[in-house]
């Protein structure tokens, strides 16, 4: 299932999603989540699922890539929409059972929280799929651009957050090797309690902690390699500023 989390890698492409402007593709990509924040009725999410769609479509990825990329979030998605239906009271009681209730209204508010969580994930999946790294790091580092006045380090700042999004995928690959591997070594890890469980999850920590430490090292004497100094003032130049030349 780990290698199936698509969340965080990069496809190269030529569609016209893939040549959009990485600031434009973040920016929009806040405002939808904003809107789908704001939604309170099926019309406007049924809109934005259709633009969802579309977006998808136009980045001539698979639908069933996406679907498949949902797979490893599915289970916490459907806690999160559990609650929801338990907690928010209103409309027509369909069970009741102590403090718990499952309601018309709660079962609405719980679609509409499924749907948001979807959505999100699809729209942030297309944005890292059809932004390289260095551009999606320029485009963080431009939206935060203001808060320079403030002396924040802007650009190491979105570099910690372009890498940390590429190091997911390398993550979740790390993981299911451990799992793999502590099978082969006869771990069940659906057998037992939730302590039990627990315990039997430990064993991939410590592992998986090494590992990232590893990777930490290696990319920090790559960078410093390649002559990286985050204290140094930095001047990307766009295509938009070289069209002014």
């Amino acid at each position: 299932m780990l290698d199936k989390l698509i969340f965080g890698r990069f496809m190269p492409g030529e569609s016209l999603i893939h040549r959009l402007d990485a600031r434009t593709k973040l920016i929009a990509g806040f405002y939808f989540i904003g809107i789908l924040f704001l939604a309170n009725n099926w019309q406007t999410y049924a809109l934005l699922t259709l633009f969802s769609f579309l977006v998808i479509f136009m980045t001539g990825i698979s639908y069933r890539f996406f679907i498949k990329g949902v797979k490893p979030l599915i289970w916490l998605i459907l806690f999160t929409v559990l609650l929801q239906a338990l907690f928010t009271s209103g409309g027509t009681i369909y069970f009741s059972w102590g403090p718990f209730a499952i309601s018309s209204f709660g079962i609405i508010n719980g679609i509409y929280v499924f749907v948001r969580f979807v959505l999100i994930i699809f729209i942030s999946t297309v944005i890292t799929l059809t932004t390289t790294p260095m551009d999606l790091t320029d485009a963080i580092a431009y939206i935060l651009r203001p808060f320079k006045i403030f002396k924040m380090p802007v650009q190491d700042i979105a570099l910690m957050i372009s890498v940390a999004l590429r190091f997911i995928p390398t993550l979740m690959e790390e993981t299911d090797k451990i799992m793999k591997a502590q099978r082969a070594r006869g771990v069940d890890f659906g057998e037992g309690n939730l302590f039990e469980q627990m315990k039997v999850v430990v064993p991939i920590f410590i592992p998986l902690f090494v590992s990232s430490f590893n990777r930490a090292e290696d990319l920090a004497d790559a960078m410093e390699a390649r002559g990286y100094q985050g204290d140094k003032k930095k001047n990307p130049i766009s295509y938009s500023t070289l069209a002014l030349v």
